[in-house]
């Protein structure tokens, strides 16, 4: 057990750095933008690299480490990545709502009204409500087709690598500032 600890932190702390230089910052070459455009650039940015990280290879990672941790037989995998597959499609799914608020978020974030505030923490809120029924609807089936046991292993891998994700993208979101 201990072991599969050391490798889900490794796993952690390498899925951090790939995804943390596309959420942290600039080439060099982006950090000279025009003056009028200086002011929306970073936003902007931002705004695109949140995107980015949610679709990018992201997706792809995630399924690597969950392959590598899952250590399934062939036949086990032959039923485990249909099942994968499909929840993939419909995370991807959500993370579209999910982008489509934080896009909102940043068209509001400079005139944010206490009912906007309201509707876009509702909105994050049904998001993670939404994630974690489909992640519960997904336990079920895999339990079903390999076991409690496989079925805990991938919620288990899936909870932190959402999570990691999760704190990749909240910790570049400005917080909301007081209303004037």
């Amino acid at each position: 057990m201990k072991s599969l600890t050391r490798i889900l932190l490794w796993i952690a702390v390498l899925l951090l750095a790939a995804v943390t230089p596309a959420a942290r910052g600039q080439s060099k070459a982006d950090q000279a933008p025009s003056e009028a455009a200086t002011a929306q650039a970073p936003k902007e940015l931002n705004l695109q690299e949140y995107i980015e990280l949610l679709r990018k290879d992201v997706r792809q990672q995630k399924a690597q480490i969950m392959g590598a941790v899952m250590v399934l037989s062939t036949d086990d995998a032959a039923k485990f990545w249909p099942i994968y597959s499909d929840y993939d499609q419909q995370l991807t799914k959500l993370n579209n709502k999910r982008v489509e608020n934080i896009k909102e978020y940043a068209r509001s974030y400079d005139q944010m009204t206490d009912t906007k505030a309201d509707e876009l923490i509702k909105n994050a809120l049904a998001y993670q409500k939404e994630r974690n029924e489909l992640l519960a609807t997904t336990y079920e089936r895999v339990k079903q087709t390999l076991g409690a046991v496989t079925a805990a292993r991938f919620v288990q891998v899936e909870h932190q690598l959402l999570l990691i994700i999760d704190l990749q993208i909240i910790s570049s979101l400005p917080v909301v500032s007081q209303a004037s």
